[in-house]
């Protein structure tokens, strides 16, 4: 065994330095016949061959600590050096030299030797002298203690920033030290919370100061830092002298902190007696790009990416990088032009590439917590506080108060919008954002006035004002209403801003309109970027089709409340069901029985669009069916990612995409008849009954409550409107009204949403000569004792132009007749197409007189009203409405014609399907 080796480590890029610290050695006496071991990251065979004749050992490296996301192939040297022992099997001592050091004084070598023998491991301390131009001047200290705090914790931060950091690119240890075994443990323990370009460093650092264990700090001239400190020339050139010592020789010179260019060019010296002289801060520099060549090749790959030129601005970025490894603006720019290509695993380790080589670049820290906010929004928050560490902005605590939000963080999240608007009170987004968190507090007349107040600072940002309004129905306040909807209107027929297409179904639009307001909701928030193409999965003869559920909703949700027995009543024989979940996991018995109904449920929370892509390449899926639309918590990216070779919508939107997203969307004769064809991209699939599936597990057996115990009057007629407050526009509650002055006796029962929503009704209705105590509201109960109370309705009064989707099918399930008006466009029709499927066409009127006229004679027929309940209660177990297997044939049929035209290579196509 040697007494002692030499162990350095080198990609291709730095091989030419690698070369000046191999000759730096062997032109030594002392250092002809020193062995030494190079781990390859990267050489070209050219290189191999050079230092295989200069008697250097090649050692390849593994990943000796494993990473949870692609790393730079050099970052294999960082996580290596505590297992040396290792990759140098042949030594007693390890002498570690990083390949940008260049040995020139033989003494320093020695020093490092005995001081390994002394304490087991010998290493040098970065002076403070030397600290002062590092990092744009900021205290250095300030920077250690940041280092620290993410790789460890405040406590270890506040024991170690004051230390001088001790440099690991020089240190020398015995190879039975135990030194090593907990700078590695140390090291995967903060690899564990981040990965930074000093995290083995940092982890070194604490193994030393705090471990117990003696080691040897030497003196600078051992390791001279020159990016801290420029060096002098000797009179004659020849030596690099320490500033302080002119006549000390620096033993070993280190170029940390150089950009690889400038490692290799010729530096203007100082020498002790006020000359100067010229040479190069590297033993044997080869011929290099000069810095100014790559500071203009990162200017025109900025502009390159300015000029709408991604492709060559990213081929640019990486010849850059290729040629000089160290350049983080070159990584930043990178992440930016793949982000911008849809590529987003590349823009993500990118952006980790340029934290890693700059851990103080906020905008790295910010860009990579948008990558995260879907996947792992904990860790887009912590990215989110970094990057406010480094740089505190308006819009960093916005995002942090947005993913805060999602994270259910509610008091957190409006800290976080407070701080935002104290930083940027003029901000239309910080606005928008803090009043989005108050909506989800439920703080809704706080959060109007936050929309309000957005709108007022961008007027241009029609979204706000759909947000205000969708906030201001929520509580019943209709002060504005009639002008917002006017607005509204106006915007969506001059195409002058966007009206959020779930908003569109709620203010009187046509089938034309809410497609333009689809349209360019489609083309600001989702992007230009037309869908991918469709791949490619020939089926099988005799295979079975794989079909997933796209849902945010699979949960207790009303989605999951129609869909759950559907999934289950798929013929096995001919489809594979998958769930592909990305919301949340409520742990309720409907989510267990989700689970358990697919043939394979997948939960895609963690998961970016390529990853979906993949799982669905792997499921080889040939028909992806899309539950939500433009509903909440929908992630549009997927769709357009095009996932599957066919991809139809259902269910959980009532109304067209505006966009080529999806091949069909699956309607009925009533929701989507003919004529709505031009407006939809999608190609209409006519069901033969209703579009809507039901659950006929869904509860009737929970007790029936008392009138009294439901706040009921004993006597008169009970109207029930158990619609989302947003669904009462003044228009219709107008006429509920008209309905309850026309039967004195009669009982309006509604949903509670809150103490406004209650106050603003019970005020409306005295304005329009009714007593408010004629308003009945129901709190929120569980499903059964909710479906329960329909039993005490005498008749159900729909909402209109939004009609009820599962709040009709609730009641007609219980057995109480709804009232509806049938209006012109998918959403204004569900309640029409579902009172047809359970046989209850009576009740559909045509107008908003014929609604009243019919509620007021209803109210006078208590026997046709127990006639239309008998039917419905008969109708639960043969009406089409609910005959969910007859809804899963017919689905099935649609599947497969679809598929079949598919696989003759046929374009999408509208049809009917025909009934068994």
């Amino acid at each position: 065994m040697h007494p002692f080796a030499i162990a350095t480590a080198a990609d291709a890029a730095y091989f030419p330095l690698l070369q000046g610290l191999v000759r730096s050695i062997r032109a030594l006496p002392q250092g002809a016949g020193v062995p030494i071991t190079v781990l390859d990251l990267g050489l070209g065979a050219e290189d191999r061959r050079w230092l295989t004749g200069e008697g250097a050992r090649l050692a390849v490296p593994g990943w000796d600590h494993p990473f949870d996301r692609p790393m730079p192939e050099y970052f294999k040297a960082m996580v290596s050096r505590p297992h040396l022992p290792n990759h140098v099997p042949d030594a007693a001592v390890i002498l570690w030299l990083d390949a940008d050091c260049w040995v020139q004084d033989w003494s320093a070598i020695e020093l490092l030797l005995a001081g390994a023998a002394a304490t087991g491991f010998a290493i040098v301390p970065e002076l403070d002298r030397a600290y002062t131009p590092f990092y744009d001047g900021a205290p250095y200290a300030h920077h250690l203690h940041d280092w620290y705090k993410a790789c460890f914790d405040e406590d270890t931060a506040r024991r170690l920033f004051a230390y001088p950091l001790l440099n690991c690119g020089v240190f020398a240890a015995r190879r039975d030290a135990p030194h090593w075994a907990l700078w590695a443990r140390l090291l995967a323990d903060s690899l564990r919370r981040t990965v930074l370009f000093v995290s083995e460093q940092v982890a070194l650092n604490l193994a030393l100061r705090t471990g117990g264990l003696p080691f040897s700090q030497l003196p600078a001239r051992c390791n001279w830092i020159c990016f801290r400190a420029t060096p002098f020339g000797s009179a004659d050139g020849r030596m690099l002298l320490e500033p302080e010592l002119p006549h000390a020789p620096l033993g070993i010179l280190h170029l940390a902190g150089y950009p690889l260019p400038r490692k290799q060019d010729p530096l203007t010296l100082s020498t002790p007696d006020g000359g100067a002289v010229t040479r190069p801060l590297s033993h044997a520099p080869p011929p290099g790009t000069p810095h100014a060549t790559v500071e203009e090749a990162l200017g025109r790959a900025f502009a390159l990416y300015q000029q709408g030129k991604p492709e060559e601005s990213g081929r640019l970025c990486r010849a850059i990088l290729s040629a000089s490894p160290d350049q983080p603006a070159a990584a930043f720019l990178l992440g930016v032009v793949e982000f911008s290509l849809g590529r987003q695993e590349d823009s993500r380790r990118h952006f980790a590439l340029a934290v890693a080589l700059q851990p103080d670049l906020a905008d790295a820290f910010s860009n990579l917590a948008l990558l995260e906010r879907h996947a792992r929004p904990r860790l887009a928050a912590t990215l989110i506080r970094r990057a406010l560490r480094l740089q505190p902005d308006a819009l960093l605590f916005t995002r942090l108060g947005t993913l805060l939000r999602d994270e259910r963080r509610g008091g957190e999240a409006l800290e976080a919008h407070r701080r935002a608007l104290a930083l940027q009170p003029d901000s239309a987004d910080a606005w928008r954002e803090s009043a989005h968190t108050m909506r989800a507090a439920k703080r809704l007349a706080h959060a109007a006035q936050g929309y309000d107040h957005a709108h007022r600072l961008a007027p241009e940002r029609t979204e706000s004002l759909c947000d205000r309004l969708f906030a201001s129905l929520s509580i019943c306040d209709w002060r504005t209403h009639e002008e917002t909807c006017r607005q509204l209107l106006d915007v969506i027929d001059r195409d002058r801003g966007v009206v959020l297409p779930l908003l569109s179904l709620l203010i009187g639009t046509s089938p034309a309109q809410q497609d333009r307001a689809a349209r360019r909701f489609h083309r600001e928030a989702v992007g230009p970027v037309p869908p991918a193409a469709a791949p490619r999965r020939p089926l099988l003869p005799g295979g079975r089709l794989n079909i997933a559920y796209l849902s945010a909703d699979f949960h207790d949700h009303a989605t999951a409340h129609l869909t759950a027995e559907l999934f289950e009543l798929h013929d096995r024989a001919r489809f594979s069901i998958f769930g592909y979940s990305y919301g949340e996991d409520d742990g309720s018995p409907m989510r267990r029985r989700l689970e358990a109904g697919f043939d394979r449920f997948r939960d895609l929370r963690q998961a970016d669009p390529d990853t979906v892509a993949t799982l669905c390449a792997e499921d080889g899926i040939h028909i992806l069916v899309d539950l939500k639309g433009y509903t909440q918590n929908a992630r549009l990216t997927l769709l357009a990612r095009r996932l599957a070779p066919i991809q139809v919508a259902y269910l959980g939107y009532p109304g067209p995409l505006g966009a080529e997203l999806l091949d069909y969307a699956i309607g009925d004769r009533i929701v989507t008849p003919p004529e709505h064809q031009p407006f939809y991209r999608e190609r209409l699939v006519r069901m033969p009954d209703s579009y809507q599936v039901n659950d006929r597990r869904r509860p009737t057996d929970a007790p029936m409550p008392t009138r009294a115990a439901c706040g009921l009057p004993v006597e008169g007629v009970v109207f029930c409107a158990f619609h989302a407050a947003f669904k009462i526009a003044p228009a219709l509650f107008a006429l509920w009204m008209r309905i309850l002055r026309r039967v004195p006796a009669g009982t309006l029962w509604l949903l509670d949403a809150g103490s406004d929503a209650t106050a603003n009704l019970r005020m409306e209705a005295a304005r329009h000569g009714v007593e408010p105590a004629r308003l009945i509201f129901a709190a929120p109960r569980p499903q059964a004792e909710h479906l329960a109370r329909y039993r005490l309705a005498d008749l159900a009064l729909d909402s209109f132009p939004y009609t009820g989707h599962t709040t009709t099918s609730d009641a007609l399930w219980m057995g109480a007749p709804v009232l509806t008006l049938h209006g012109g466009t998918f959403a204004s029709s569900v309640a029409a197409s579902l009172l047809h499927a359970a046989g209850l066409p009576e009740t559909v009127t045509g107008s908003v007189a014929e609604y009243e006229e019919r509620a007021v004679q209803l109210a006078g027929q208590p026997a046709t009203l127990a006639g239309f309940r008998r039917r419905l209660e008969a109708g639960r177990s043969t009406s089409p409405l609910f005959d969910s297997p007859r809804f899963t044939r017919h689905l099935e049929r649609a599947f497969q014609t679809m598929w079949d035209r598919h696989a003759a290579g046929l374009p999408p196509e509208a049809f009917t399907v025909e009934p068994s």
